[in-house]
């Protein structure tokens, strides 16, 4: 297949890695430092699955890219619209744009600017970033990708890059609703992001104060409450998966919403915390915990715009 990667950064450079390495067509969109070291000297990816050298190519023009059958879409949340908008070089007929992001509006976003028939929802569960220029390090989670077509049906796009990623021993799946996967994965990064970052400590530090792990387990109730207001049918037992998962993380984890805010990056604040408000606002679904983190980490946000 040929595979185009928008946002060459730990989930797109891991995964892009992975697809080139087992023979795929696969190229980069990247920028900066991080383009010109790949240029240089490839894409090195560091791994807990082992380390490789990724035969990708990179380019800051998607025009040098042309048409591919896939697009893995994985820029920061707070850049989909302008992304989305220099897609068109690399779109034909059939291809799939796969959105591999935080937040819940990033599928509605890309759809509006290239249409809905081109966008695949899709989810990552990888504990992956860039280290240095030209190098991705992969550091714990399953490696696992799922996505789907948006309205559940089972499209021969969607055989095809399941193959293509159960080829190159990546852990794939196609749920039968995707938007239940998107659901359940934003209950739970909301409230990993947004403890780990108001508290300034890792998850394990939340886990052992009974009062943030209580706060914990009100983040992922609000989102899950507004998921199902907004149609998803989420299981009776999401909330206790979604705790229960983060009470198996290690001790040390973090989130990249408290690596952005301590390093001075601009955050995806309001594609997670502020998107929980706002849907919630708009079905009469309460929000109280969502808005308490989102107040308290808006001056950082504006701080790091």
């Amino acid at each position: 297949m040929k595979i185009g990667v928008v946002g060459a950064g730990g989930v797109g450079g891991y995964f892009g890695g992975r697809l080139a390495e087992a023979g795929n067509d696969v190229h980069l969109l990247a920028r900066g430092a991080h383009l010109a070291a790949i240029r240089a000297d490839g894409l090195r990816v560091r791994s807990v699955k082992g380390d490789f050298m990724a035969p990708v190519r990179a380019t800051g023009d998607p025009a040098e890219i042309g048409r591919c059958d896939v697009v893995l879409f994985c820029v920061k949340a707070y850049d989909t619209r302008e992304a989305a908008a220099g897609l068109a070089p690399m779109l034909g007929d059939e291809t799939a744009v796969v959105s591999l992001q935080n937040g819940i509006d990033n599928e509605e976003t890309i759809a509006a600017v290239i249409g809905a028939d081109k966008v695949l929802g899709g989810a990552a569960f990888i504990f992956s970033t860039i280290t240095e220029p030209g190098v991705v390090t992969h550091t714990g989670g399953p490696a696992r990708l799922a996505f789907g077509e948006i309205d559940r049906v089972r499209t021969d796009r969607v055989e095809r890059l399941l193959a293509a990623c159960r080829s190159a021993g990546i852990d794939a799946d196609v749920p039968s609703d995707i938007r239940v996967v998107l659901w359940s994965k934003f209950a739970f990064i909301c409230a990993v992001a947004g403890m780990t970052s108001a508290v300034r400590l890792p998850l394990g530090d939340v886990r052992d104060d009974e009062d943030a792990w209580a706060m914990f387990r009100r983040l992922v109730e609000e989102v899950v409450a507004v998921g199902r207001a907004e149609g998803v049918p989420l299981a009776d037992d999401t909330v206790d998966r979604q705790v229960a998962l983060a009470a198996d993380q290690p001790a040390g984890v973090y989130s990249s919403l408290h690596h952005d805010l301590v390093n001075g990056n601009r955050m995806e604040l309001d594609a997670l915390h502020g998107a929980v408000v706002r849907r919630g606002a708009r079905r009469g679904v309460p929000t109280p915990a969502n808005a308490a983190v989102h107040a308290i980490l808006s001056p950082w946000a504006r701080r790091n715009a």
